[in-house]
C-alpha cells in the first residue's frame, strides 16, 4: 500500500514538473520575443522614423485581409514543420543542419509519385506524403548513422549532404523532370487530385494557397510532443540529450537513439517538402525552400526544442515575415527591421544557452576529490555521488545543472555495483514508468 502511494505521488510530481517545463519554455519564448520587439522599436526610433506606425503595420497588417492570413498560414506551415524537424535531433543534443536536404528529398519523392503514379482518390494524396516522409527519413538516417556508428561530425555531414541533394535537385528540375516544351524551369504539374485541399474550400473564406497542410502540421506537433514525453523512444532520446553517459549506465543504446532522432526529424522535414509540392506550388520549382530550412533552426531554438512551443514560435516568426512586407509597403521603414528583430532573437536564444554550456564545460574538469573513490555530499569525478553535484554522468539524490537525477542507485559497472534487482550498473526505476528514480531534472521535464 505504501509503495503504491509513493509511486502515485512520484507520478503526480513528474506530471507537475512536465507542466512547469512547458510553462517555462513558453514564457521564455514570449519573453525573448518581447525583448526583441522592444529593441526593434528603439532602433526605428533612433533612425528618426515613426515606430508606432511601423509596428502598427507590422503587427496588424497580416490580419487585415483574409488572403494575407492565408499567406501567413501557408508560410507558417512549412516553417513550423522545419522547426519541428530540427527540434527532435536537438533534443538528443545533435546539431543537425540537414533540414534542407531532407526537405528537397521529400519534395522530389512527393512530386515523382504525384506526377507519374496513377493512384485511387485517397491514396493519390496520402502516398506522396508517405513517400516524402520516407525520403526525408532516409536523408536523416545517413548523417545520423555516420555520427552514431562512425563518430563523424554531424554538422559537417549534414552540410555536405545538403550541398549534394540540392545540386541533384537542380539537375533533375532542369533536366529529366523539366516540363516538356516549356521555356520556364520547373517540373510538370502534379495530378489535380494529389493537391492538398485548400482551406478556402472548407471554410468558404479566400485564404489563397493555405491548405490542410496547416492541420497536418498541428497534428505532427502534437504527435511529436507525445512521442518525446510519453513513449520509451522519446525517453531514450531525451536521456541521450541530457546525459549520454547516464543513459548508457541505464541501459539505453545511445547510438540507436541518435539515429532515431535524425530519422524522425528527417521524416518531418520531408513532409515540409511535400507541403510545398502538393499544397503551395503544385510542381517542383527552383529554389523551392529559399532560406526556410535554416530559419527553422531559429524557430526550434526559440521554442527551446519543445514541439508544442515550436508551433507558437513558427507562427510568430512567419507572422514577422508577412508583416515585414506590409510594413515596407505602408511606411517608410524597410524589411531590414525584421532582420534586426530576428537577429536579436538569435542572440537572446544563444545567451540563454551559454550558462548551461559553461557549466557543462567546467564540470568536465578534473575533480579535486579522491581519485576514483566515491564522494558523499561533495563534487566527485562523476562516477558516484550522493546528495551533491556530479559532472552529469550519474547523479544520486540530486540533479546536476538541470540534468536528470535519480532517486535510486546507479551502479558503477567498474565497481561491480548493482541495482535493487541485482542487475549491474542499472538505474533503479522507482515509480515503474520507465523513468529512473522518483525525482527528475529540468531537462527531462521538457
Amino acid at each position: 500500500m505504501t509503495s503504491t502511494l509513493i509511486e502515485s505521488e512520484d507520478r503526480r510530481e513528474y506530471r507537475a514538473t512536465r507542466r512547469r517545463g512547458l510553462a517555462v519554455d513558453l514564457s521564455m519564448t514570449l519573453a525573448t520575443v518581447l525583448v526583441a520587439l522592444v529593441i526593434g522599436f528603439l532602433v526605428i526610433l533612433a533612425t528618426g522614423k515613426d515606430p508606432v506606425a511601423a509596428y502598427e503595420a507590422l503587427l496588424t497588417g497580416p490580419l487585415e485581409r483574409s488572403f494575407r492570413v492565408g499567406r501567413w498560414l501557408e508560410d507558417a506551415t512549412t516553417l513550423t514543420l522545419l522547426g519541428l524537424s530540427v527540434a527532435i535531433p536537438f533534443r538528443a543534443r545533435q546539431i543537425s543542419l540537414g533540414a534542407e536536404s531532407q526537405l528537397y528529398a521529400g519534395a522530389l519523392a512527393a512530386a515523382t509519385v504525384a506526377i507519374f503514379l496513377p493512384l485511387p482518390p485517397v491514396a493519390v494524396v496520402l502516398v506522396p506524403l508517405v513517400a516524402a516522409a520516407a525520403a526525408g527519413a532516409g536523408m536523416g538516417f545517413v548523417p545520423g548513422s555516420m555520427k552514431a556508428r562512425l563518430g563523424a561530425n554531424e554538422i559537417v555531414a549534414t552540410l555536405m549532404l545538403n550541398a549534394i541533394v540540392v545540386r541533384v535537385y537542380d539537375y533533375l528540375v532542369n533536366g529529366p523532370l523539366k516540363e516538356p516544351g516549356s521555356s520556364a524551369v520547373h517540373s510538370e504539374r502534379i495530378q489535380p487530385d494529389s493537391a492538398l485541399t485548400p482551406l478556402t474550400e472548407w471554410l468558404g473564406i479566400p485564404f489563397g494557397r493555405a491548405n490542410v497542410g496547416f492541420l497536418l502540421m498541428l497534428l505532427t506537433a502534437v504527435a511529436l510532443w507525445l512521442l518525446v514525453t510519453r513513449t520509451p523512444l522519446g525517453y531514450r532520446i531525451r536521456m541521450t540529450g541530457s546525459n549520454p553517459h547516464f543513459a548508457e549506465y541505464g541501459g539505453i543504446r545511445v547510438p540507436r537513439a541518435i539515429e532515431w532522432s535524425f530519422v524522425i526529424g528527417g521524416a518531418v522535414a520531408g513532409l515540409a517538402g511535400a507541403h510545398l509540392v502538393q499544397g503551395v506550388y503544385g510542381r517542383l520549382e527552383p529554389g523551392l525552400a529559399g532560406s526556410l530550412a535554416f530559419e527553422g533552426i531559429v524557430v526550434a531554438l526559440l521554442a527551446r526544442n519543445n514541439p508544442l512551443v515550436v508551433v507558437v514560435a513558427g507562427l510568430f516568426y512567419s507572422y514577422l515575415r508577412a508583416g515585414g512586407d506590409i510594413m515596407e509597403q505602408q511606411t517608410d521603414v524597410g524589411t531590414e527591421i525584421v532582420v534586426v528583430i530576428q537577429a536579436v532573437i538569435v542572440l537572446l536564444v544563444t545567451a540563454q544557452a551559454l550558462p548551461d554550456l559553461l557549466k557543462r564545460r567546467l564540470a568536465r574538469g578534473p575533480a579535486p576529490a579522491a581519485q576514483g573513490r566515491p564522494v558523499t555530499g561533495a563534487a566527485s569525478n562523476g562516477r558516484t555521488s550522493a546528495g551533491g553535484h556530479t559532472d552529469g554522468r550519474s547523479g544520486v539524490g540530486g540533479a546536476s545543472h538541470g540534468l536528470p537525477a535519480t532517486g535510486g542507485r546507479v551502479g558503477d559497472r567498474r565497481r561491480g555495483g548493482t541495482d535493487p534487482q541485482g542487475r549491474p550498473g542499472a538505474a533503479h526505476d522507482a515509480d515503474g514508468d520507465g523513468h529512473p528514480g522518483g525525482a527528475r531534472g529540468e531537462g527531462e521535464a521538457r
